[in-house]
């Protein structure tokens, strides 16, 4: 680390002292930010002092939050998303397709309105944006967190969560289309009065390894009035369709396609 003068490192400490942000006072000396910090970490140690990240999460400081944003981050998460536990910390990721700027928008958005003090990054691999957000309180606001992949345990809501599902299904089944799901337009052929016709129809697909979160689904579209089928893949029954056209037309009132 690049050494400083002591009269600086001083400065610096008697700044962060006043309340003044790390960022500040690095540029006011221009001194790194990770060296500040460092600064400010050996204060706190060297007085005793046990540093407490400030939380907004809505299950610990019972604040109000956006339910409409939760019930839709919460079809992201089941679907495509999951939470990383590193020591004290975690972040939750969503990954998105890199060409789908629509949903990685939709999906920093819903972090924000969730959890709004935590920052909201973005990085990129080949393909897909991971859109990340870091806090300890995450596990607080999706329970079903845990060991192993979401299919290999149970997922059950919470009746909280289930509470704010029931009164915002759309915004859940949005989350989990855009997630797990696609709309695609399927076609047929047809004889018409002795000749051939190629018809084309769209139709929604939801696919997920676990059968919790397809009953999830499910139980969601019933609420909705939205009819669906199973479609099994060799054995596999991890497809549900959606495929008439009056349910076709709600879910694109509704949901719509990925962009």
């Amino acid at each position: 680390m690049e050494q400083h003068r002591p009269t600086i490192r001083a400065q610096a400490v008697a700044l962060m002292r006043q309340g003044i942000p790390n960022r500040t006072v690095a540029e006011r000396l221009n001194v790194p930010r990770g060296t500040v910090g460092w600064w400010r970490s050996e204060d706190r140690r060297a007085r005793g002092e046990t540093y407490e990240q400030p939380t907004d999460c809505p299950r610990c400081t019972a604040r109000d939050f956006d339910r409409v944003a939760y019930s839709y981050l919460l079809g992201l998460y089941l679907g495509d998303g999951h939470i990383i536990s590193k020591r004290k910390q975690h972040h939750l990721s969503i990954f998105c397709n890199a060409t789908q700027t629509g949903l990685i928008a939709a999906a920093v958005e819903a972090m924000l309105k969730v959890m709004p003090l935590p920052s909201v990054s973005q990085r990129y691999k080949p393909g897909c944006i991971e859109v990340k957000s870091y806090t300890k309180h995450w596990p607080c606001l999706f329970p079903q967190h845990g060991p192993g992949k979401k299919h290999e345990r149970p997922i059950v809501l919470e009746p909280w969560q289930q509470e704010i599902v029931d009164a915002h299904p759309w915004e859940f089944i949005r989350g989990l289309i855009h997630s797990d799901g696609c709309r695609i337009t399927n076609w047929t052929t047809r004889l018409v009065a002795g000749e051939r016709k190629r018809y084309e129809y769209p139709r929604y697909f939801f696919t997920n390894k676990s059968d919790d979160i397809r009953k999830l689904f499910t139980d969601t579209l019933d609420r909705v009035g939205v009819e669906w089928t199973t479609l099994a893949r060799g054995s596999d029954p991890f497809n549900i369709s959606v495929a008439r056209k009056a349910s076709v037309a709600l879910m694109d009132a509704h949901v719509g396609p990925k962009y």
